[in-house]
C-alpha cells in the first residue's frame, strides 16, 4: 500500500461549488462555512494554490463572500457538468499546475465533489477529501459519499489534520499562523 502524505510542493487545493444559492440548503451549513474559511485561510498561509468552480453561476450564483474573502483573488471556472474534469478549462488548469495531491472541498459531496474525486482517482492523482469542508442537503448522502469514495483510494481527512501535515512542524514557516486558524 503507497502511503499518502502531503507535502506543500506537490498540493492543490480545489474548491467546488460554495455558491449563493446552495449553501444554505447545506446540511451543517455553518460549521461547513467556518471550516471551509479556515482552510482557505491556511492554504494561503502555506503557500497552496486554490482552483475554485461554480455550477452554473448564472442561476446558483457566485462563492458566498466569506469564502471568496478568505481565498483571496481567484478567478473561478464556471462548470455545467458535475465533475470537474468535465470543464475542459478546469482540467487544463490543473494538470498544467502540476501538482500529484489534490485537496478536494465543496459541495454537494455525492454529486459534484464524488464525481469530480473519481475522475482525479482514474486519472492518477492522490486526493484528500477534507471531511469536515465537504457537505450534502442530506448527511446520509454525505456519508455515503464518503464510503464510496475511501473505498476508491480517496484519503479522508480533516481540516486541521492537512493543515499541520502541510506545516510539517512546531518550528516551521507558517506554524503560529495556522495555529491561530486552527483555535
Amino acid at each position: 500500500m503507497t502511503v499518502k502524505r502531503l507535502k506543500k510542493d506537490n498540493t492543490l487545493l480545489v474548491v467546488i461549488d460554495f455558491q449563493e444559492k446552495l449553501m444554505p440548503a447545506m446540511h451543517n451549513k455553518e460549521e461547513l462555512e467556518d471550516k471551509m474559511v479556515r482552510m482557505a485561510k491556511g492554504a494561503k498561509v502555506m503557500g497552496i494554490p486554490a482552483l475554485v468552480t461554480q455550477q452554473y453561476t448564472k442561476g446558483l450564483g457566485p462563492t458566498i463572500p466569506s469564502i471568496a474573502e478568505a481565498l483571496g483573488e481567484f478567478t473561478p471556472f464556471d462548470k455545467t457538468s458535475y465533475s470537474i474534469m468535465g470543464q475542459p478549462d478546469f482540467a487544463e488548469a490543473l494538470r498544467a499546475a502540476g501538482k500529484k495531491n489534490i485537496i478536494i472541498t465543496g459541495i454537494e459531496s455525492h454529486i459534484c465533489v464524488a464525481q469530480s474525486a473519481m475522475d482525479l482517482l482514474e486519472e492518477g492523482y492522490n486526493v484528500f477529501i477534507c471531511g469536515d469542508c465537504v457537505s450534502s442537503r442530506k448527511p446520509e448522502d454525505q456519508r455515503f459519499a464518503e464510503l464510496r469514495l475511501i473505498d476508491a483510494g480517496a484519503v479522508y481527512t480533516s481540516m486541521e489534520a492537512i493543515l499541520f501535515e502541510l506545516c510539517g512542524g512546531a518550528k516551521e514557516p507558517g506554524f503560529k499562523e495556522i495555529s491561530a486558524i486552527i483555535k
